[in-house]
């Protein structure tokens, strides 16, 4: 097949083919999912391995490499947004003890970019660093609210994906919905990524309207209480959005 991209495009392809479900692959593996011929995917991992974006492991198997995570550190929106949000994500997981998250929009999905896991608190799915649809989640609700209108538009056109039974996929109830989280400035998803768990979640506004981030609280659906969990994650998603905006000269 013809190879497509220069040689930096190639290599970054190779990387996108890590995921949490396939974390080490072999050369072979590389080069039937990228259909590259395997003496290209030699050429490029070799040169990657010598950069540090991948390693190889006894069994001869490539891992990502630290060296990646030690740029993405480096990106300016997660890093300032993690610096100034971690005080009020501490403080509401020492109080709830629930798990705790910050999420950014990137194109139609959430980038989750920090996490506080709650003691005995429910599984999530989600990691730093992973990316979940809009549609679900709070975090991605809170988002989606505040998001262009030909992006929310966009997003409902399209295929809406259904995590359980209580995912809503109708467009017409995701856009009153949205229409509410704008109202109250909080969004629920209740059961709709696991039957086991409820989100709340709050949006982090740079200025007023222009939410950049959300906040949220998963918590067991079985002991969550709504009337005790909006209010905190409404006042944490105030108290890191007034961080965000730039100081008023005196």
């Amino acid at each position: 097949m013809a190879i497509t991209g220069s040689v930096t495009i190639r290599s970054l392809r190779l990387l996108e083919l890590f995921t949490p479900a396939s974390p080490r692959l072999t050369l072979s593996d590389l080069s039937r999912k990228s259909g590259y011929p395997l003496s290209t995917v030699h050429r490029l991992t070799s040169d990657l391995i010598e950069w540090g974006a991948l390693e190889r492991d006894s069994s001869g198997r490539f891992t990502v490499g630290l060296k990646l995570w030690e740029i993405a550190s480096l990106a300016p929106r997660g890093t300032m947004l993690r610096e100034l949000a971690m005080p009020v994500m501490e403080d509401l997981s020492q109080i709830t003890r629930e798990n705790v998250q910050l999420g950014i929009a990137e194109g139609t999905e959430v980038v989750f970019v920090e996490r506080i896991a709650g003691q005995k608190a429910v599984p999530v799915q989600t990691r730093v660093g992973g990316r979940f649809p809009l549609t679900a989640s709070g975090i991605g609700l809170a988002l989606l609210a505040y998001m262009p209108a030909d992006v929310q538009e966009q997003v409902l056109s399209g295929p809406i994906e259904k995590f359980t039974e209580r995912t809503v996929t109708d467009p017409v109830v995701l856009r009153r919905t949205l229409a509410e989280i704008r109202r109250s400035e909080v969004a629920i998803s209740d059961r709709q990524v696991t039957m086991d768990a409820v989100s709340v979640a709050a949006p982090i506004f740079e200025r007023p309207g222009a939410a950049v981030a959300a906040v949220s609280l998963v918590v067991s659906a079985e002991n969550a209480s709504l009337n005790a969990l909006v209010p905190l994650v409404r006042a944490a998603g105030r108290t890191i959005s007034r961080a965000l905006r730039p100081r008023q000269p005196s």
